[in-house]
């Protein structure tokens, strides 16, 4: 909500609320309570950022003249690039890649108030639901690891681990402990950036 936080708080945890107040003259010499810590501040309008005690909030004229220059996430300018501040011309549609499937409960309902800066920590939201046949080891690191030459990754390993266990790790007869998993991302990594 504020471009200017007040001294001394965490702008992730900082969310002012009041009572409803239909006359815009009277917001400015309210109270505002943060409803994450209870403190209360009041708001400005003026100078560039907050203060001990205030916040410095947008005006109405602000939030629009702001919008003159908003990039437009879901188009790209015409080298294909993500639009910027200062796009111009005829826009095209984004492509989209997907990085990963990730099965979200319903509580996602209010993920575009995260997106909108109500809800400050997007992990109260929603409740992830891992699938272990589909997570960042079984569908880039171990792909990869596969695909590589033994010899190669062998090598990478530098003895920690053996030969045997990476051919029984490939063939899906062992899974690695977590340690070892991190050191086959790593090795991926460095040879094979994983997308």
């Amino acid at each position: 909500m504020s471009p200017g936080h007040p001294d001394g708080v965490r702008p992730e945890r900082f969310q002012l609320i009041a009572p409803y107040q239909p006359n815009p003259q009277r917001w400015l010499r309210m109270p505002w309570i943060d409803r994450y810590s209870g403190d209360t501040f009041r708001i400005t309008t003026r100078g560039h950022h907050g203060g001990t005690g205030v916040a410095r909030v947008q005006t109405y004229g602000e939030v629009i003249d702001g919008y003159e220059y908003h990039p437009e996430a879901k188009f790209a300018e015409a080298h294909g690039q993500p639009c910027g501040k200062q796009t111009l011309g005829l826009l095209q549609r984004r492509h989209v890649r997907i990085g990963e499937l990730t099965n979200i409960g319903k509580e996602s309902n209010s993920l575009e108030e995260v997106q909108a800066g109500l809800i400050h920590d997007e992990h109260n939201v929603y409740t992830a639901y891992e699938d272990p046949r589909r997570t960042d080891w079984q569908t880039k690191v171990l792909k990869a690891v596969k695909e590589m030459r033994l010899a190669e990754v062998v090598k990478a390993c530098r003895g920690r681990l053996s030969r045997r266990g990476l051919i029984d790790i490939r063939a899906g007869r062992s899974t690695p402990h977590r340690r070892n998993r991190e050191l086959l991302a790593s090795i991926v990594r460095a040879i094979r950036p994983v997308d």
